[in-house]
Parts: C-alpha cells; structure tokens; sequence
C-alpha cells in the first residue's frame, strides 16, 4: 500500500528552484536513504514531508489524500543537532508531547493521565537504552545516548513515518555504529516507514530498502537557480553494484563542485 505519493512536485523561493518535477511513490514500511551534494535540496524535501514547508508545485499525498501543512502525529523528526530540552531530564522530555497535549498552556497533565504518560515515556526510554538514565539531564548523557533520547521524543506518540536528517553525522563509529542497531531494530518492531539524509553513500547501502540520490541534472552557469534538485537515482539497495556506487558517487562529486562554484 502506497503511504507517500508525489505528482510533479516542485519547491522553489522566488527564482531560485530547489527541487523540480518530483515523482515517487513510497510504500508504507520502505525505509528509503537520501544522499546528495550539500545545498541540492534534501532538508527542504525532509521539510515538505514534516509539514512545515509546502510545495510549490504538484502533489504530495498521504494515504492517497494531500499531506497536511503542518506537522503531526503521523511523523516523528529526528534532526543531526540533539532537539531535547536541555532543562528537562530525559523522562520529562519524552513526557513533553503527551504533556502539551494534555494542556497545551500549561504543558503539564495530573493524576491518572500523568501515570499514564510516564509509565509510556519509561518503556519508550527502555525501547532507546535508556532506562537507566531517565533522571539525567541532557548534559549527563553522551552525544549517542542524547541522540537515543531524541528517538524516544519522536516515537513515543507512535509516528507511522519517521524523518532523519544525518542524525547519526557528528557520532563517532562505534556510536553510529550501535545506533544504526537500534534504528533497524524499531523499524521492523514499530513497523515504520522511514526518510533518512545521510552523506554516507556506505550508511545509506546498509540501512535502507531504497536509495535516492538528489542531484541536479540541468545546470546554467549564468543562472544558477533556474534549474532543481531531482532523484536522479532510485535504486532497491539490493540491485546496487559496485558500478552504480561508482556513478552515484560521480554524480554527487560533480553537483556539489558544480554548487561551490556559485
């Protein structure tokens, strides 16, 4: 069953074209990877699929119905820069969206409704690792458990799509490499479908089902942003040869020299 669909979908500001003529159709529980050369467009896209920027042009379809133009439950964000509260401790800041809802003035819930929350933040904390660390601040955890805890925020109201932009980019190896263990395993146990940017064209091969590369495929050196961004590659991870890594990286390389230029 298609989750996402896009018709024609353009992004642009102005005169300046970001992405152009986007046409994909995602099924749900993909988890589809995005590389690209910095500036093609791959945080705006992320950005359209959250809600908080529109397309220009064309379509882009939830469950076969226009996407809404703002965020909600249906999608849970993780960013490269840790998104936790760094005044809360981690159960309050997986606590925090239940809370708002709860009341969204004073971002607080009493009795039975807060039970009811923390004991769903504790096992979201247990799911991440973090069980033993649900009364530290996000000053007391590592880079990597702070990047757990950002899961944890963006799962625990249940997301059916989970967006990741290079959330695992500034971890050293054997962090990223855990959190790419935890990543595949609430995948398939909450049956996700997931967006992830990554600059890593070896991350992206491992992690998904699917790979996209954002590349721009018309260039004018005297007008440089009369032309956008397209997936000029959409490959199943499996038929992926070592020619076409080959190519994709080639295609990159050249869209971001062909970007410093400007």
């Amino acid at each position: 069953m298609a989750i996402i669909e896009m018709k024609n979908l353009w992004k642009e500001y102005g005169d300046q074209v970001v992405l152009e003529r986007l046409n994909a159709t995602v099924q749900e529980g993909e988890f589809v990877t995005i590389v690209g050369a910095s500036g093609c467009g791959k945080t705006t896209f992320l950005k359209m699929l959250l809600g908080t920027e529109e397309p220009t042009r064309g379509e882009m379809l939830l469950d076969g119905r226009p996407l809404t133009p703002e965020p909600d439950d249906s999608r849970g964000v993780v960013f490269q820069r840790y998104s936790v509260l760094s005044h809360l401790t981690a159960l309050d800041n997986v606590m925090l969206g239940g809370e708002l809802q709860s009341s969204r003035w004073l971002g607080i819930s009493f009795g039975k409704q807060r039970r009811k929350l923390r004991k769903e933040a504790l096992a979201m904390l247990e799911s991440v690792g973090l069980d033993q660390a649900a009364d530290k601040y996000p000053h007391e955890l590592s880079g990597g458990m702070q990047q757990r805890l950002a899961l944890a925020q963006a799962l625990i109201k249940k997301p059916r799509i989970l967006l990741l932009d290079e959330p695992f980019g500034a971890l050293d190896p054997g962090i990223r490499a855990d959190m790419h263990k935890l990543v595949l395993s609430l995948w398939k146990e909450q049956k996700l479908t997931v967006f992830m940017i990554t600059h890593d064209i070896n991350e992206g091969f491992y992690l998904g089902t699917r790979l996209w590369v954002f590349d721009k495929p018309r260039l004018d050196p005297q007008a440089p942003g009369a032309y956008g961004a397209r997936v000029t590659y959409d490959l199943p991870v499996g038929d992926c040869q070592t020619g076409t890594l080959t190519s994709i990286n080639e295609s990159v390389d050249n869209t971001s020299r062909a970007i410093d230029r400007f």
